[in-house]
């Protein structure tokens, strides 16, 4: 049982739910490898840190000895996954899908062992199944189940337009966990009715459901929004390696403690002696250089990441920071404040309106890193050092 313990706590860590963990332990006790998937629409040719949370996930499975099955949706990215869009989304063209679907297999690999994972393609399925039998499948659910789903709710209440096709969705997902005897699936909270969705077509096809585990949606930059491309706060990982390093040290200390738990390797145990030394003085920058070198290594090499880390320390040099710089710290009865308002407090701008402009020419740098986004948030208990042009220091904390 101890093994097990240790199994359970593992896959548990940063996991959001938990359905149905009882079912999970038996499955667990019965000594059989699981059966473990988790769907990715290739909707885009490159992978993000915020994709790589389910990935991680995948891979604590697989240091349990569990079968990871990598699931690409080259027939529901045609689709088009409605989930938590308040339009119907534009479906891929079948070349931009299997486009996208090679980059995935690339890219995956830098954390799944190859060894051990099956990379599926639910056409394989799909395409043998046939309007009769889609239209069989649609017969399991009914409009009335799907208007329970959050966003469509939300639509139809609003009067915006859904999409026949859409309800499709969640079958087409839920009918992949038929086709592939999935005994666990993993995906975002945002996925938990088409997750709950595969339980119940597994029922009906005679199949044990699946348990469901949910992970956390990752925050971008800016602390605020999930991660995506399109706001601009995502870190690729196949950006360069002195991108993903500078990214990582400009996320916020409190923020920090997120991604170590969601993308790091590191024992939990590891992490709590960070937070334990922190509150004891030491400097967050520290601890989180050593997430910038672990991401670094994983996406390109360990030469990569010390070369980025030497890098980044003399691009922090290169103003060298006067011996009078003031140190200052800022109320906030809120979570944080944004930066705009953070320069202007510190005395770096004399109004909001300078900051952005600052922000706009390329003038505002914090931890030495460049700041572009005008809508960063400085988070209660953070320290940066910000400089406005070549002259203006400050080393702000917020409390």
């Amino acid at each position: 049982m101890v093994n097990i313990e240790h199994g359970l706590q593992l896959i548990k860590r940063g996991c959001d739910e938990l359905l149905v963990e009882s079912e999970l332990i038996e499955r667990l006790k019965a000594g059989r490898p699981l059966r473990v998937k988790a769907g990715f629409d290739p909707t885009a040719p490159d992978l993000h840190l915020g994709h790589t949370v389910l990935i991680n996930k995948l891979r604590h499975f697989q240091e349990l000895g569990h079968h990871v099955m990598f699931l690409i949706g080259d027939f529901t990215g045609l689709i088009g996954d409605p989930t938590g869009k308040n339009v119907t989304r534009p479906p891929l063209s079948r070349e931009q899908i299997i486009e996208n679907a090679k980059t995935y297999k690339e890219q995956v690999f830098k954390i799944l062992d190859p060894e051990k994972t099956e990379i599926c393609f639910n056409s394989a399925w799909f395409d043998s199944l046939g309007a009769a039998g889609m239209i069989k499948l649609a017969a399991q659910h009914t409009v009335a189940r799907m208007l329970e789903r959050d966003d469509f709710a939300k639509r139809y209440a609003g009067g915006l337009p859904i999409a026949i096709h859409e309800f499709l969705y969640p079958l087409c997902q839920g009918y992949d966990s038929v086709a592939m005897r999935a005994d666990v699936e993993l995906g975002g909270t945002d996925q938990k009715f088409n997750l709950l969705v595969g339980r119940e077509l597994q029922k009906h096809y005679g199949q044990s459901p699946q348990c469901v585990l949910t992970m956390p949606l990752l925050e971008g930059l800016d602390g605020v929004n999930k991660m995506s491309k399109s706001l601009g706060n995502y870190i690729g990982i196949n950006e360069a390696p002195r991108e993903i390093f500078g990214k990582i040290m400009s996320v916020s200390d409190s923020l920090m403690w997120r991604y170590f738990e969601l993308l790091s390797f590191r024992e939990s145990a590891e992490i709590l002696r960070f937070r334990e030394e922190i509150a004891g003085g030491r400097n967050p920058r520290d601890v989180k250089v050593l997430l910038g070198l672990e991401l670094v290594e994983r996406f390109h090499s360990r030469q990569a990441a010390e070369d980025a880390l030497q890098e980044f320390e003399a691009r922090f040099r290169q103003g060298v920071l006067p011996d009078d710089m003031p140190e200052l710290t800022l109320q906030c009865e809120s979570g944080g404040l944004p930066v705009i308002q953070v320069l202007k407090q510190a005395g770096l701008t004399a109004s909001t309106s300078e900051a952005l402009r600052m922000i706009d020419q390329g003038a505002v740098r914090a931890n030495g890193d460049k700041v572009s986004d005008k809508g960063m948030i400085v988070s209660v208990g953070d320290t940066l050092i910000l400089q406005v042009g070549k002259r203006k220091f400050a080393k702000v904390t917020l409390a």
